[in-house]
């Protein structure tokens, strides 16, 4: 039109929502490499909780040696036998052991590359440079082995990854797709249904496509399965609670929590000992840390110490559910009340 000037132009073709719009995507972005770099940029491992097996006083003397290493790397604690060691470390209560041979010079270090291998490789480092300072040499031994065909154990993390984009990307789609309606009661019950069929459908295809299809983790199909359909519709309950209380900008809120908080802190690239406290502090109680966590458990583990990381995930999927449903309910009470019959 004649006469507009750019002004005029410039709010026509940015309108105030999308200039916040852009805003916030513009945040999300610098709060995504912030919190990547701030958690992957300079991992070292930090009281690490590790066994120490050695006959007599030996025990207490390197546990106390091992707490003092600078940097403090390990928390170092006894175990009384070997047999106990390996079982800690299979029910994932301590990440490392190391077994002191009293007869001679040459001593054992228990690992679980299952965990992570960064985790493995560091324990491994420390061991020796804390058995070479004493003359001594030490055999590592994995008793919680990584695939050979899981490079550096991140196939689980990949894989709860990608359960929780289908999470949030459903959810998303089924709220703001063409002709879509806000949800009333029985919208967001459909759309729950179908996040749940989604789910589970997700989690199938997953568990199959990194066991038997690429061979890529071990352990229990059912096991993952199971797993994955928490994982997706968890995150996707999530993200339809966040949309039914903010609209279009709990999409943005939804990545904020699971991609830019959850993906570097849900001790994948380097397990959570690895990691700096804030991170550390966060992972396990986000659904990409606990979904890691159980995932390893699942491959490596026997299926050991998953209670916790599953109720983490069922408190996602639960309290997702129930805002969901709260947050419709409420809006067609309010327009009910905004109507002429309930003035």
């Amino acid at each position: 039109m004649e006469g507009m000037t750019f002004a005029d132009e410039l709010k026509s073709a940015v309108t105030p929502r999308a200039a916040m719009l852009v805003i916030g995507v513009l945040a999300l972005q610098l709060l995504f490499i912030a919190s990547y770099v701030g958690a992957l940029h300079n991992p070292k491992p930090t009281d690490v909780p590790f066994g120490v097996v050695a006959p007599g006083e030996a025990a207490a003397q390197t546990k106390d040696q091992l707490a003092k290493l600078p940097g403090e790397p390990l928390d170092p604690r006894v175990v009384k036998d070997e047999a106990e060691a390996r079982r800690q470390i299979m029910d994932r209560k301590i990440d490392g052991a190391l077994i002191v041979d009293p007869r001679g010079t040459d001593d054992t270090l228990l690992v679980a590359s299952g965990g992570g291998k960064a985790l493995a490789n560091a324990l491994e480092t420390i061991a020796t440079r804390t058995e070479g300072a004493q003359k001594r040499t030490v055999k590592t031994v994995d008793v919680a082995a990584a695939s050979s065909q899981d490079f550096n154990g991140l196939s689980s993390f990949y894989l709860v990854v990608g359960w929780c984009v289908g999470g949030y990307l459903c959810a998303s789609i089924m709220s703001i797709s063409a002709g879509s309606k806000p949800a009333n009661p029985q919208r967001a019950a459909i759309r729950l249904g179908a996040m749940a069929l989604l789910s589970l459908a997700g989690g199938l295809g997953g568990a199959v496509i990194i066991g038997p299809i690429l061979g890529a983790l071990p352990g229990s199909i059912m096991g993952l399965w199971g797993l994955g359909a928490l994982v997706t519709f968890a995150v996707g309950a999530f993200t339809l609670a966040l949309e039914a209380l903010t609209g279009i900008v709990g999409i943005g809120l939804a990545v904020l929590v699971i991609v830019v908080a959850g993906n570097p802190s849900a001790g994948g690239a380097f397990p959570l000992p690895m990691l700096p406290p804030f991170w550390e502090a966060i992972g396990p109680a986000l659904p990409p840390g606990a979904g890691t966590w159980v995932a390893r458990s699942i491959a490596y583990f026997q299926g050991n110490a998953v209670t916790g990381p599953l109720l983490v995930l069922s408190a996602w999927a639960v309290g997702g559910t129930v805002v969901t449903l709260l947050a419709a309910m409420r809006r067609t009470r309010g327009r009910a009340d905004m109507s002429p019959s309930g003035v």
